[in-house]
């Protein structure tokens, strides 16, 4: 199977991750104008799996180094099975949290909340499963990507209706949804093999771990998702009825937002072997910024910005590109 070879390597991967997840929301925003997110979900998740499975056959199936997929999931036991899948739950219902949590506060209240308590939780909790790289740096860094984010969060607030009272569902929801998507990459990382190259009996390789997470993430989106079209957290209900008369292209557009996500999350998962859970999880959490770059210069969302919402955004691109600086160095020192 491919496997990256080198730190250099491994950081350029982090680094596609970090554009992949702070990218395919675009899909969303795009599929959104006529179809409601429950149902673009769906698409979305099939596009993981999709990917995961395209990835297993092609890129962890060929190659001199660690086990071809399909002997490797031959092999594998139940625990490492189980941790992968519980990891792909606990990420459909984070995800699922997170953008609840948008829809009721706003993107002011909801990333800096979720995503920076995920950012934050998930390197320490995946430097504590296996510690690489130089602690100031690292958390430094990481300090800075959070700082990042708030002053993300800051400049949409000032763009925002000036409305004080934040609802606490969805405060709840964000702080919920943060943890929970700080947990999910540790339950995949403790499925996989300590060496990817010589594997130990029962543990998986990358590939198909990033598979059987698929595999929970589409399971549990039977309960999350249903629940969440008959009881959506802004809108009225939506049925599979209405899924099933929508158009093909409607339909790719969310299958690409998923193979665009699954790309990240494979590139992450390979990566860690030279970079470490910790570097490659905390650089991929970068994506929030990727997602402002967007919203700044692609969908013009601060065009006519009030006075210091530029000045908020340019402190915001120093603290990212400083903290990712810090991350990347941190395996260098």
């Amino acid at each position: 199977m491919f496997l990256v070879s080198s730190y250099s390597l491994a950081v350029i991967f982090t680094i596609i991750t970090m554009l992949c997840w702070g990218s395919w929301a675009n899909t969303q925003k795009l599929a959104g104008k006529t179809w409601r997110f429950e149902l673009f979900y769906w698409d979305y998740v099939i596009g993981i799996l999709l990917l995961s499975l395209v990835f297993a056959f092609t890129l962890g199936s060929n190659g001199d180094e660690g086990r071809p997929f399909l002997k490797d999931i031959a092999q594998a036991d139940v625990g490492a099975m189980f941790s992968a899948f519980v990891g792909g739950v606990i990420f459909n219902l984070a995800n699922i949290l997170v953008v609840a949590a948008i829809a009721i506060t706003g993107m002011a209240v909801a990333f800096p909340v979720g995503i920076g308590l995920a950012l934050v939780l998930g390197v320490v909790l995946n430097y504590i499963y296996k510690p690489e790289g130089d602690p100031l740096y690292l958390f430094t860094g990481v300090a800075l990507v959070a700082l990042a984010i708030v002053l993300d969060a800051m400049a949409y607030k000032k763009m925002a209706s000036k409305e004080n009272k934040i609802p606490l569902k969805g405060i709840l929801l964000a702080i919920t949804g943060g943890i929970l998507m700080a947990l999910f990459y540790r339950f995949v990382a403790g499925s996989m093999a300590n060496s990817f190259s010589q594997p130990e009996v029962g543990k998986l390789t990358p590939y198909t771990a990033v598979f059987i997470f698929s595999v929970g993430v589409l399971v549990s989106n039977f309960l999350f998702n249903t629940i969440l079209m008959k009881r959506p957290f802004e809108g009225s209900p939506v049925n599979y009825r209405q899924y099933f008369k929508g158009k093909l292209p409607i339909h790719l557009v969310g299958v690409l937002g998923g193979i665009i996500w699954c790309i990240g999350m494979s590139f992450s998962i390979i990566a860690s072997g030279q970079a470490g859970f910790a570097i490659s999880y905390g650089l991929g959490q970068g994506a929030t910024l990727v997602a402002a770059i967007w919203g700044v210069f692609v969908w013009r969302e601060f065009k006519g910005a009030p006075k210091g919402v530029n000045l908020l955004l340019a402190f915001m691109f120093l603290a990212f590109i400083a903290g990712l600086s810090l991350i990347i160095l941190s395996k260098l020192i």
